[in-house]
């Protein structure tokens, strides 16, 4: 493996690990955005939809999401956003990332994949050569990284903005999964269906500026039945065992932690991928179901 290019990807995907809810972008609401104020008598936590990747004409953002954010005092995360940057971490991801035990994208996937993704990566001029020792989670997490260049989008989505402005105010910052958590998410992205997952990735891909500007709008809306068809309804229907472990069953692990929340005086603003909040198995249904107060914002 060319090692220094590897790092080179290594940083792009250290953008956040929650490009791959990119993946999931294959009545309407009267509300303003997708910011919910969630209750248990006296103590409130908010729950903020994020996009990982934003336009600079996507700002600013809606003033929902400021008013949260004034209002709380603690900050959580998916993860530790800062610790993205760490040698060390990149340095973890790139070994987990990366094919050790002898196979490759050649021998793991079908003839057609390989000549689609090979074909893909010659059009973008990134020889597979340079990419063949990944697993398809990095691969297709470091395309869509460079398809979002391409049209404007950059790292600066909500939660690193917000991230930003809570160390600059001293907020207190919390993350409900462990970078290793989300490495191993990563990692484990299309196993034992490679195939499948990097064609269905790479026909996401062609339709990225259309679907992005489709989902930019119905985050800025707060229009929940739109979010659930483009996140959740095809997620579901395309790729059932991903939507299991991407949004399944992280929304069953992180509810514990959330609902300890009510239990001290302080007021919190989880700020998670939208595609967590809405639907049946989303956080806010769930935390309806358990008799917490919701009203979106």
């Amino acid at each position: 493996m060319r090692f220094p290019a590897a790092r080179r990807l290594i940083r792009l995907y250290s953008v956040l690990f929650s490009l791959s809810a990119t993946f999931l972008l294959s009545g309407v609401s009267v509300a303003e955005t997708s910011v919910w104020r969630v209750s248990d008598g006296n103590n409130t936590v908010y729950l903020g939809g994020t996009v990982h990747l934003l336009r600079p004409s996507d700002y600013p953002l809606p003033e929902e999401y400021e008013q949260a954010y004034q209002a709380s005092s603690e900050l959580y995360f998916e993860t530790d956003i800062s610790s993205m940057s760490d040698l060390s971490v990149q340095a973890q991801m790139l070994q987990q990332l990366t094919y050790s035990d002898g196979r490759t994208l050649k021998t793991v996937l079908s003839e057609d994949a390989f000549t689609a993704l090979e074909d893909y990566t010659a059009t973008i001029g990134m020889p597979l050569v340079m990419l063949e020792q990944f697993k398809p989670g990095m691969i297709i997490s470091t395309l869509q990284v460079l398809e979002f260049q391409r049209i404007g989008f950059t790292p600066q989505g909500v939660d690193a903005f917000f991230n930003t402005r809570a160390l600059g105010d001293a907020k207190d910052i919390g993350a409900l999964e462990t970078i290793e958590e989300q490495i191993g998410f990563l990692a484990a992205m299309g196993e034992g269906n490679e195939s499948e997952f990097i064609l269905l990735s790479l026909e996401d891909l062609e339709n990225t500026n259309a679907l992005m500007e489709e989902m930019i709008t119905a985050w800025r809306n707060g229009d929940e039945r739109a979010l659930q068809k483009l996140f959740v309804d095809d997620m579901q229907q395309r790729a059932p065992a991903l939507f299991d472990s991407l949004l399944r069953q992280r929304n069953l692990r992180w509810m514990p932690q959330i609902e300890a929340m009510f239990e001290d005086p302080d007021t919190e603003f989880v700020l998670v991928g939208a595609a967590h909040l809405i639907g049946g198995e989303g956080l806010v249904q769930l935390l309806q179901g358990k008799g917490y107060e919701v009203s979106q914002l």
